[in-house]
């Protein structure tokens, strides 16, 4: 199979489909859809859209799970020069009112049983038009049905209105033909919200030829083990995350292979499709691999097709890559990125012996310096300092964000720089090695989490006069988000449960503190800047000495 030539992610989908119409694209719950069916639902869809008056530079939000829905939506967005926004499916109406309101969405594609969140948050935002679906809308009748009748299928209330258009009925009125849009590869085909230091989520923007060059790369990584086109992905990631896209969605824009689709992370679903499926490529974050291995029913499975393991999001341990390669024979080659540079900036070659601990070497379309954080001089190799990254094209800014975007866009050199505040070091052979992360960002599961937004939540409490949230080492996770809270002197009575509700309201599961702790103060500089550095290594001290 040929490379893609189109600049534009729906040009370079259609190509690919027009060539191979019968060739297996998504499988999802066992149904396989074929490009040739993937493309008819594509533009039946956009057409519906476009009667709804969806124009180019259009916004909508994509708050649906791994289906064949989100990537039809993505997909007829990128028909139509509109920019798409993807948002967990997890989030609550309190994300769900922020990010729409910055990013300025009008429109949004949830999935029924978020149909309530989006209602609270309807007033407070934009949004003119509601397109709801279900997890099985798109599966064969008995599936549904048996699905229904073992209670398996989560179901949501919708509440039909003017603003209210149902992903299905869509699909069956978009049968009129679509007139063509003009769509450049340096225009904006999506929104990715991403975490950092801040209290707010920051939208980054990324460009049609900018997700298309960094899918290639992706792709081109693998390609040594499986040839261009005949790859079987198991989608062990978010569509909504940038990782997860590059490797999941990105092979059907630009390598026409397949992807099994999962709604959920559920082990046990996973590991048979790969076994029933004969799964070739695996992406996850570590967390993910240390938990199949641990899984009480993985000698069940045979997950020996699988050839190419790839890791991001988080720093593999040694142990997991060691076990892994024991037990099923297969290497788990990592790599580094960000949502600011479209996800892959390094890759481990599969044609050599990569060193311990790599994330691997730096991709063609992308440069780095390695600098002093305080100067942005370069540093010797070999010596940690501050990854910087260009491309071209790259992310230039982030939306809305002017001040955030000063502090992490450099110019040097007459380039733009991408500051990851992220220490690395490069050997004399061009390995690039993971040192340590920025210090108030937590990696939970994979996830971004902001110290800064977790404590902006807490403080909202009217009972709290205080709080430092750190991340503390867990082997299974990553990290655990711990929160060290200051009351109020004439409180009485507020309990760690009763903050905990507090922030699952408020915040994505996943951002919810694991642990509170009452402090009666927390430390400060002379300044008065909290020192989340002194709760770190604290909480790293007990992790040492237990006894102590």
């Amino acid at each position: 199979m040929t490379e893609h030539t189109s600049d534009t992610i729906f040009a370079s989908f259609r190509e690919i489909a027009r060539k191979n119409p019968g060739k297996t694209a998504l499988i999802y719950v066992g149904t396989p859809f074929s490009y040739g069916r993937l493309l008819d639902l594509v533009e039946r869809f956009a057409a519906s859209l476009y009667q709804l008056g969806i124009r180019k530079g259009h916004k909508m939000m994509l708050y649906l799970p791994n289906t064949p829905q989100w990537v039809i939506a993505w997909m007829a967005l990128q028909r139509l020069g509109a920019v798409a926004i993807p948002i967990a499916p997890i989030y609550t109406a309190y994300d769900l009112r922020y990010m729409a309101g910055d990013g300025g969405a009008e429109s949004i594609v949830c999935s029924d049983t978020n149909f309530g969140y989006v209602k609270q948050a309807l007033q407070d935002t934009g949004i003119k038009r509601i397109i709801p679906t279900n997890f099985v809308d798109l599966l064969p009748a008995w599936k549904r049905l048996v699905g229904w009748a073992l209670d398996r299928v989560p179901r949501g209330k919708i509440e039909r209105s003017k603003i209210v258009f149902p992903f299905k009925d869509l699909l069956e009125k978009g049968r009129t033909s679509l007139p063509e849009v003009e769509v450049q590869g340096d225009d904006t085909a999506e929104m990715l919200y991403t975490g950092g230091t801040t209290k707010n989520p920051k939208g980054v923007p990324i460009t049609h030829q900018l997700f298309l060059k960094s899918a290639v790369q992706q792709r081109k990584t693998g390609e040594p083990l499986i040839p261009w086109g005949e790859d079987i992905v198991i989608q062990g990631g978010p569509l909504f995350h940038i990782l997860g896209q590059m490797v999941g969605l990105g092979p059907l824009c630009v390598s026409g292979d397949t992807i099994i689709l999962l709604p959920r992370v559920n082990l046990d679903a996973m590991m048979d499709a790969i076994q029933r499926f004969h799964a070739k490529t695996l992406f996850g974050v570590p967390a993910l691999y240390r938990m199949i291995l641990e899984h009480d029913r993985v000698d069940f499975y045979d997950l020996h097709s699988l050839i190419y393991c790839f890791s991001g999001g988080d720093f593999l341990p040694e142990e997991v890559s060691r076990r892994w390669k024991e037990r099923f024979g297969a290497h788990i080659y990592q790599g580094y990125g960000a949502t600011e540079t479209c996800g892959g900036v390094s890759l481990s070659p599969v044609t050599e012996k990569n060193p311990p601990r790599t994330i691997g070497k730096v991709l063609p379309i992308k440069e780095i310096k390695i600098v002093n954080p305080d100067t942005l001089k370069p540093v010797p190799v070999g010596t940690p300092g501050e990854l910087l990254v260009h491309s071209d094209p790259m992310v230039s800014a982030y939306w809305n964000k002017p001040e955030e975007t000063k502090e992490s866009f450099v110019e040097i050199d007459g380039k733009l720089w991408y500051r990851t505040g992220d220490v690395s070091s490069r050997d004399e052979n061009g390995y690039l090695y993971f040192v340590d992360r920025t210090v108030d960002v937590i990696k939970h599961k994979g996830y971004r989490v902001s110290a800064s937004e977790v404590e902006a939540v807490l403080q909202e409490h009217p009972a709290v006069i205080g709080t430092c949230v750190v991340g503390v080492p867990d082997k299974k996770v990553g990290e655990r988000i711990k929160a060290f809270v200051v009351l109020r002197e004439d409180v009485k009575g507020i309990t760690a449960y009763e903050l905990s509700r507090w922030c699952r309201e408020r915040l994505a599961s996943y951002k919810v503190p694991q642990y509170i702790e009452f402090r009666d103060s927390l430390p400060k500089s002379k300044v008065g800047k909290l020192l989340r550095r002194e709760m770190r290594t604290q909480e790293r001290k007990k992790l040492q000495n237990p006894a102590g």
